[in-house]
């Protein structure tokens, strides 16, 4: 007995070592572990993590997240809160002179730690180098820093650095390509994660708003998935965006990775539209993964700049970040994820020819998949309304459904039915943040995985 837990212990700690290193599956489609396992990308958005928290609170807030299920950690190394000027929570600011090529070693050691925590905790860092005021100020603080040299240079050395960790790299920051020079600033910050990791870390770009990477760089080979970010709106429709990554060559893997915040003034303004919530959160994640995506992030607008009384807050924020950790929409994402990774998300198609009737582009938009083996359908019903469902493209004589509640996680059983071709289902309850998610499966594939 004894021997058997150490053979467990030591694979749960070889596994736990080799987990990030992620890479893109062989249909371009999602991300896989090197143990070709799917990776579902829950990630959350940290951007002051190294920047506001000493590591008693950096490991606080990790271990919270882990708990929740999350697997991504989205944070900026040189941060965009004054984060050349202003020190971290241990007095230290990253660069010798806001010079790239010279690195202070004293704040890289607390990157380092947090880096190696989250690690830990089965968590991949997803490392932005430098805000995009870095290189572009266009508003914020800045100052501009970075040329072509200096930008390699930079990343050479991160890349360098963090090469043997589970990191993902980011590049970008929410700034738009200006220029030429902009553009050959990114990639040769590319460039340089590229030799300093020996090419081990997937890249990606973080664009400004209502942007996807695929607008700059669909072309470019070192660009390994593309990134959208959809905007702190009600009215942003990822699905939109995903539908246009999807369609592109080369094909790429995709996702949202800023999308809605939660507790998020609404289109910046408090006064006017108010505050975007659980259900906002919700309906982006969904709507995400059904329109194909390989995983979501979730944002709050309190934790991204860990905001607590005393600090200056951005665009209104006004919760504690640590009251902020169990805001519903969290533990919704980890019920997503939990649901997805049950029905092996990776196999499924966006399908919106499984939906008949009138279906405007709305808040209340339906949105539906079906598995490339015809033998699973699902159909995200935001506001509760009747759905007809064309239930033809699935295999088997007999289906079974069941209406699942992505606000707690519960089904309702509608039992088994013959399968007619179609399927009229109206959900218990309606309107804005009544959504529900219809799952129909053949009877006897779930008979069999039930065994």
């Amino acid at each position: 007995m004894i021997r058997y837990y150490i053979v467990i212990a030591l694979l749960t700690f070889f596994s736990a070592q080799n987990f990030a290193q992620l890479r893109v599956s062989p249909d371009q489609r999602h991300l896989q572990t090197s143990h070709g396992k799917a990776f579902f990308w829950l990630g959350d958005t940290a951007w002051e993590l190294f920047h506001r928290l000493d590591r008693k609170d950096a490991e606080q807030y990790l271990s919270d997240r882990a708990s929740k299920g999350f697997t991504v950690i989205q944070a900026v190394i040189l941060a965009e809160l004054d984060g050349l000027n202003t020190p971290n929570a241990n007095g230290h600011t990253p660069l010798v002179d806001n010079d790239p090529t010279k690195p202070n070693d004293e704040y890289f050691k607390h990157v380092d730690a947090i880096v190696k925590f989250a690690e830990k905790q089965g968590l991949v860092m997803a490392l932005l180098p430098a805000w995009g005021d870095k290189w572009n100020k266009a508003w914020g603080v800045g100052p501009e820093i970075f040329t072509p040299e200096n930008a390699f240079v930079f990343g050479e050395f991160l890349g360098r650095r963090y090469r043997n960790n589970d990191v993902v790299w980011i590049v970008g920051g929410d700034r738009h390509l200006e220029n030429e020079e902009d553009r050959e600033i990114i990639e040769a910050m590319a460039s340089g994660l590229r030799k300093g990791d020996g090419g081990k870390h997937l890249i990606s770009f973080h664009p400004t708003g209502a942007r996807t990477s695929s607008e700059y760089f669909q072309d470019a080979a070192w660009i390994d998935f593309h990134m959208s970010q959809t905007g702190h709106t009600s009215n942003s429709k990822p699905y939109q965006f995903n539908r246009k990554n999807r369609a592109i060559q080369p094909i790429k893997p995709y996702l949202d990775a800023e999308p809605r915040y939660e507790d998020h003034p609404n289109q910046f303004d408090p006064v006017k539209y108010g505050w975007m919530d659980d259900f906002d959160a919700r309906q982006c994640a969904y709507w995400s993964m059904l329109s194909g995506a390989f995983g979501h992030t979730y944002g709050n607008h309190n934790i991204w700049q860990f905001y607590e009384e005393g600090r200056q807050p951005i665009f209104s924020a006004r919760t504690h970040w640590k009251a902020a950790l169990n805001h519903p929409g969290t533990v919704q994402m980890s019920i997503m994820k939990r649901l997805f990774e049950e029905h092996e998300w990776q196999k499924l198609v966006p399908d919106q020819s499984i939906l008949s009737g009138n279906n405007p582009e709305n808040e209340s938009y339906m949105i539906s998949a079906i598995s490339s083996e015809n033998d699973l359908l699902m159909a995200y019903i935001p506001y509760g309304n009747q759905v007809d469902l064309k239930t033809d493209k699935l295999s088997g004589m007999q289906l079974q459904a069941r209406l699942f509640n992505p606000r707690d996680g519960y089904s309702i059983d509608l039992g088994t039915f013959p399968n007619s071709g179609t399927k009229s289902i109206e959900p218990p309850s309606k309107g804005r943040g009544s959504d529900w998610l219809v799952i129909i499966e053949n009877d006897e594939a779930v008979s069999l995985s039930s065994k």
